[in-house]
């Protein structure tokens, strides 16, 4: 996975919704997921991304994110995700988990907003959120519960 990638992620982020760049900027931490590849046939379905964990603007460790679906679906499609830590204390139960998964370890709120729509930071309550959008803008009614990211070997080692 490039900086790159996960630079360009954070800039497109940025560009579909006013107050996003403070939102980031602010945050413990951000978990930064460039591209999701999804994929259902016949009733199963799964879900798989790589993405690096971006705290005081500097790319540190790099994770996965995995989950699996049953009921009908059928076609691919691809996204990108952002999940911001907005306290210390949550950034730490993540670092520090052996693999955390989104409704068991933890209750990350999806915020759904319309393309160019300003965030309103003064009103989030949870601290834990997630963005998912694809190049069009940002996307509604997907969930990530059951999504298990975990932290992947360091590449350098």
């Amino acid at each position: 996975m490039a900086s790159t990638s996960v630079t360009e992620t954070l800039n497109k982020f940025y560009g579909f919704t006013g107050g996003g760049e403070k939102l980031i900027v602010d945050a413990a931490g951000v978990l930064v997921f460039p591209e999701i590849i999804k994929a259902g046939l016949f009733g199963f379905g799964g879900q798989y991304g790589a993405g690096a964990l971006v705290v005081n603007k500097e790319i540190g460790s790099y994770y996965e994110l995995i989950s699996a679906s049953f009921g009908f679906q059928l076609g691919i499609q691809s996204y990108s995700t952002i999940i911001v830590f907005l306290t210390e204390n949550a950034l730490k139960e993540f670092k520090y988990s052996e693999g955390w998964k989104i409704g068991v370890d933890a209750s990350v709120a999806v915020i759904t907003l319309g393309a160019g729509a300003k965030l309103d930071t003064e009103n989030i309550k949870d601290s834990v959120i997630a963005f998912v959008f694809d190049n069009k803008g940002l996307m509604y009614s997907l969930s990530l519960e059951g999504t298990k990211i975990s932290r992947l070997p360091d590449p350098k080692k």
